[in-house]
């Protein structure tokens, strides 16, 4: 039999050499590392989107408690369940103790100001209060 045998003695040997697979993993590479760059802040900012959601359906839900009660409830708990407050017709919010916290899973902050006014806050990604990052209602 006649078997022509190429350069290295391979007969009709074809395929990538390792350098040509490491380019290829190396583009690959840089492309994901690009994608996650441009997307990669996506999941934050729709975290950051759902609390803000989140404060405003508290706030909602506070403002109705005030207009059933006559006064600001003491703690976000009050809004779940009542603690005897006459004229109570919750719950405000719907679900658990897990509703009152934001999209981080960390309880939302609430404070009532003595002149008929509150804030609701958000610890925000950094999970720590009085950070640049807190998410609050006003």
């Amino acid at each position: 039999m006649n078997k022509r045998l190429n350069e290295r003695g391979l007969r009709g040997a074809s395929g990538f050499t390792l350098v040509e697979m490491l380019m290829v993993v190396v583009i690959i590479g840089i492309l994901s590392g690009i994608v996650v760059a441009k997307f990669g802040n996506r999941g934050e900012m729709a975290r950051i989107n759902a609390t803000r959601a989140s404060i405003a359906a508290i706030g909602s839900a506070i403002e109705v408690y005030q207009l059933d009660t006559g006064r600001f409830p003491s703690s976000l708990n009050n809004l779940l369940t009542s603690s005897g407050e006459p004229n109570w017709s919750g719950p405000y919010i719907r679900g658990d103790s897990t509703a009152i916290a934001d999209s981080w899973g960390t309880a939302f902050s609430y404070k009532a100001a003595s002149g008929g006014d509150y804030k609701v806050i958000s610890a925000g990604p950094d999970l720590q209060l009085g950070g640049a990052d807190d998410i609050t209602s006003f």
